[in-house]
């Protein structure tokens, strides 16, 4: 079964071109079950060729006192008995929280992902890769994408939102997608019963059972985090509460999710495809404005040159003509641009910026813009239309260009 799970996981890794023979490789590990299979079976690819080098990440929030210290330690054992290199580093995510607010999963996500890329470029430099070769491996399962599903369908989402995780999302990759987490746990189990090395760790002494419930070993191949059963966590109640029971109605639940959610995504991306179009002809970033430029692209970071997604955007008169469902993904795509990546676009406000043009009346063939519409919406952003376009911009920004006027 190992060898079998080894060999399936390198067939997603090729077949959604996630990495190759020469990609060097940052695992995000925390040393639950999950990204520990990742590390073995990561170790494993290594050793025959499919992957280059690698190192390990493993941050510690230091939300769970002591727990998070043996976290580290066993990810530390795990990274020598591999013979892969380890970043580790501490991160007062609590402290943080406290001066700045926000949610703690937010902020911990947040931090993690900024020391994923301090240590992929650390990595690439040492190794002698450009940084655009690398690439961070995530350990998300199956499991974890059938939650995100239904904590989607719970809460709503926006264009996209129900396809849940991508298998690639720049240079974070989730080669485990296509894999559940029993799965991932048999496949260590089989490790240990073929004699191989493992890294062994004691169960914590205030966690005593998994997550069904099941007594722990006194040695366990993985590190169990005991706040992954309070299911006053949304995802937590997901996971013990609703996925339950859809598995007591569809025991294949897994993988009749995992095909819908790929059926979605290749939808997705053509219609992703289709509103970059409309991007390059029907929009322009503020920023530009004056500087004789006309680039019109989605921000995708410093280093493509990518223009100033905060101060705002307009959509030409034109747009108005596409059709809708290409308007809302288009106006919902720089609206997340502008906000941030970790903001949820509320509904309201895409539907704000699309009341910028005036429903289109009978018998007339072409929409024309709402000349005098002002809104305000999510972030304290301004949307107003006129002959050139509907504009969204900071308040700030509307108010000072209103006031020179």
């Amino acid at each position: 079964m190992a060898y079998e799970l080894s060999e399936d996981v390198r067939e997603t890794i090729e077949r959604r071109g996630l990495a190759g023979p020469d990609t060097p490789v940052l695992l995000m590990v925390s040393g639950g079950s999950d990204s520990t299979a990742l590390a073995y079976l990561c170790a494993e690819l290594r050793a025959c060729g499919a992957l280059g080098p690698l190192a390990m990440l493993h941050v510690n929030h230091k939300l769970r006192a002591s727990a998070a210290d043996e976290d580290a330690r066993f990810v530390g054992e795990l990274a020598l008995l591999l013979d892969i290199p380890l970043f580790s580093c501490e991160v007062d995510i609590s402290g943080m929280v406290r001066r700045e607010g926000g949610n703690v999963e937010a902020v911990a996500r947040r931090e993690r992902y900024l020391a994923a890329n301090e240590a992929l470029a650390s990595l690439c430099f040492h190794e002698g890769f450009p940084l655009a070769a690398g690439r961070i491996f995530a350990a998300h399962t199956a499991d974890d994408r059938v939650e995100s599903f239904y904590m989607r369908s719970i809460v709503g989402t926006g264009p996209g939102g129900l396809r849940s995780m991508l298998y690639r999302n720049g240079p974070v990759c989730r080669p485990l997608l296509d894999f559940g987490r029993q799965q991932l746990r048999d496949y260590l189990g089989c490790r240990k019963e073929a004699g191989l090395p493992m890294a062994l760790t004691s169960a914590s002494a205030d966690y005593v059972a998994d997550e069904s419930g099941q007594a722990l070993a006194p040695t366990m191949l993985w590190r169990e985090d005991a706040t992954n059963a309070h299911t006053d966590r949304f995802r937590a109640f997901v996971r013990h509460q609703i996925v339950p029971k859809a598995k007591e109605r569809n025991p294949q639940l897994l993988a009749t999710l995992t095909r819908t959610m790929n059926l979605m995504a290749d939808e997705d991306d053509m219609l992703e495809a289709m509103v970059d179009d409309l991007q390059q002809r029907f929009a322009r970033w503020l920023c530009d404005e004056g500087s004789g430029k006309d680039d019109r692209r989605c921000p995708e970071g410093i280093e493509g040159g990518a223009p100033d997604a905060s101060e705002g955007f307009l959509l030409l008169p034109e747009l108005g003509e596409q059709p809708l469902p290409l308007q809302r993904r288009l106006a919902d795509r720089l609206l997340q641009a502008m906000l941030g990546p970790d903001a949820r676009v509320e509904f309201v406000s895409v539907q704000a910026v699309l009341d910028g043009w005036r429903p289109r009346a009978a018998g007339e063939e072409t929409a024309s813009v709402n000349s005098g519409y002002v809104a305000n919406i999510q972030g304290n952003l301004a949307v107003s239309a006129n002959k050139h376009g509907v504009r969204v911009e900071p308040m700030a920004a509307f108010r000072a260009r209103r006031k020179r006027a």
